[in-house]
């Protein structure tokens, strides 16, 4: 990799990471469960397709340190250490094995059927890690963390899956053709 290339993928690692702090933030509370709808997985689906597995996760990687060290980044303009580690801290860590799985699925091939399947999978390692900790945090059952911090998202999350799909490799060849 030469150091244009590098630089390339360094910008567009800090690129996507600022479109986390965007997006991150906006979100919609919902009553039955402490955890809101947001565009993160979205972004980060975009990230891992369009940047790989490396500079997809460093770039979410970016993202939460920066939530973590306090800057208002994450869901309801919120960060701080006590947001990573509070009830909704799990899908945070979760999101960093989605976007490994995910960019080792868009890596690795360009079957889309394959590669929902990846984000399905990555997701649900992300679900396993925000449902666990937040049955622990919340003193809930695992049944009843299911219920309030995945079962409402699953419908939203298919429809970020197919989205990426359909939008992301049309976005991919336009940076392709862009490159110099």
């Amino acid at each position: 990799m030469n150091i244009q290339s590098k630089t390339r993928s360094m910008v567009l690692a800090a690129l996507m990471a600022a479109i986390l702090c965007i997006m991150g933030p906006l979100s919609i509370a919902i009553p039955i469960s402490p955890v809101p709808i947001s565009l993160t997985n979205l972004v980060i689906y975009f990230s891992c397709f369009l940047l790989g597995t490396k500079m997809g996760t460093i770039s979410y990687l970016i993202y939460l340190l920066l939530g973590f060290a306090g800057l208002p980044v994450f869901s309801g303009f919120t960060g701080g250490a006590a947001r990573v580690l509070g009830p909704t801290g799990g899908y945070l860590i979760g999101f960093i094995f989605m976007a490994i799985i995910c960019g080792l699925c868009f890596e690795r091939t360009h079957n889309r059927v394959v590669q929902f399947a990846g984000m399905v999978l990555g997701t649900a390692v992300c679900y396993l890690f925000g449902t666990a900790w937040l049955a622990f945090q919340a003193d809930l059952s695992f049944s009843a963390a299911l219920s309030a911090g995945v079962i409402p998202f699953i419908p939203g999350d298919l429809v970020k899956m197919a989205v990426t799909l359909l939008v992301a490799p049309e976005l991919q060849k336009r940076l392709k053709a862009a490159t110099v």
